[in-house]
């Protein structure tokens, strides 16, 4: 094992966080030919819907759903010209969103979705959600919605934070031809506990596929579509699909599960088994224990597991450490600081402006739009304005002005913001 005596590392970008931005900026950073590192914790991709999000509701006290997120992102722009994704043009956004779906269409996750609007789709408690980008397995679902077509929800008995009945009392009345229906799987009961990524698996076996088609089969009577919970298989989920299709003979769907879930998994799978081969410095896992920056401008980190085990030198660093779950961010009695550098976050004046009385508030909570202040390349800046670090970036959830929750934003600000951090970084030529 190396030790953070050991010869450093030397690259141009240092990668920190390992969540949605991380991982794209890494990509990017790749695809430009830049020597990178990359160090941070992959288990917080666990809790992704797998669905990327690019703008599907309003910024700010109107609440408005949208349908078109590049006309949405035109009146934000107007409206809220502060908030990250309106320091990137609509051709970056395109783009970075297409890179990023390409590179799991080549790990076996495709996506899909319309070129200029949000699909809908049914959530796992029976809501309609807006999203920019489908994966493949789930687009059925989308078509299924839009035809209120008969159709088969499908839940399996032990498995939970999914219920089949549930979905179908809150849509049933919009959806007349809905029904539901709760099957049991003789294979996985020969496994224990049902736990959802013990069937994904199984189910990348043609003989557990068959034995789930045997259980659905009963109940397709007048039925032209079949709905799952996301579990068909880990490295080829639209293989699966496309089998128990062929098996049913009919389109087959997946509906997003609650979190920590499968699709989480894929992608938390295909950016570690990927990643590395496209020649990012991996260490997943690690953090980083130690940063400071020399006189001639580069940074030296210190990363692992529990304690300093490597030692990064770098040219350039970009932060993609996530909020107050990933811990970019830290709450505080005094106030919100930022983890690793002490650098300025803009927040609320005091921890009494944080929240509003009402937790569901309609206007949100300010404590949702602190984060790092940043210029238009991304690069940090304090309360003058001033840039901390000409060599320092920034990306993602930690970025301030935005509540991408709220906005169901949260792939497209991390993708998008990750897309011009790297772009300003190599045009500089820092």
């Amino acid at each position: 094992m190396e030790t953070a005596k050991a010869r450093p590392i030397e690259c141009r970008l240092m990668v920190i966080g390992a969540g949605m931005a991380g991982m794209a900026a890494a990509l990017f950073a790749a695809r430009r030919g830049i020597s990178t590192v990359q160090a941070g914790l992959t288990g917080e991709t666990l809790y992704a819907s797998g669905l990327f999000d690019l703008y599907g509701v309003s910024h700010g006290n109107t609440r408005e759903l949208i349908d078109d997120p590049w006309q949405g992102l035109k009146q934000l722009e107007q409206n809220h010209p502060e908030h990250p994704l309106c320091r990137v043009s609509t051709h970056q956004i395109r783009s970075a969103i297409d890179l990023v779906t390409d590179f799991l269409g080549d790990a076996g996750h495709p996506y899909t979705g319309y070129p200029n609007k949000n699909a809908r789709l049914i959530t796992p408690v029976g809501t309609i959600k807006r999203t920019f980008r489908v994966p493949e397995t789930m687009w059925a679902g989308v078509q299924a919605l839009e035809e209120k077509a008969p159709c088969l929800i499908v839940d399996i008995q032990g498995l939970r934070g999914f219920s089949a009945m549930q979905i179908l009392s809150t849509l049933k009345p919009s959806w007349p031809d809905l029904k539901s229906a709760s099957i049991d799987l003789p294979w996985e009961n020969r496994l224990g506990p049902k736990y959802a990524e013990h069937i994904a698996r199984g189910l990348e076996v043609e003989a557990a596929r068959r034995e789930l088609a045997d259980a659905i089969r009963p109940h397709l009577e007048q039925v032209k579509y079949v709905g799952l919970p996301a579990i068909l298989g880990i490295h080829d989920s639209e293989g699966v699909r496309r089998d128990l299709k062929q098996m049913l003979g009919r389109p087959v769907f997946e509906i997003p599960t609650m979190p920590p879930a499968i699709s989480g998994i894929r992608l938390k799978e295909a950016f570690e088994n990927h990643l590395p081969p496209r020649g990012v410095q991996s260490f997943y896992h690690h953090t980083v224990h130690t940063i400071h920056r020399r006189a001639n401008g580069r940074f030296v980190l210190e990363l692992g597991r529990t304690e300093p085990e490597t030692t990064v030198e770098a040219d350039n660093v970009l932060l993609a450490t996530g909020r107050f779950l990933g811990k970019g961010l830290v709450a505080e009695r005094q106030g919100i600081r930022e983890a690793l550098m002490n650098l300025p976050v803009c927040q609320p004046e005091n921890r009494s402006c944080w929240h509003r009385q009402q937790f569901l508030d309609p206007k949100g909570h300010a404590i949702n739009l602190a984060g790092l202040e940043v210029d238009d390349r991304f690069r940090p800046i304090d309360p003058d304005g001033k840039v901390v670090y000409e060599n320092l970036f920034a990306a993602g959830s930690i970025l301030a002005h935005q509540d991408w929750i709220r906005t169901k934003s949260g792939t497209g600000i991390a993708v998008a913001t990750a897309f011009g951090a790297i772009e300003a970084m190599a045009g500089s030529g820092c």
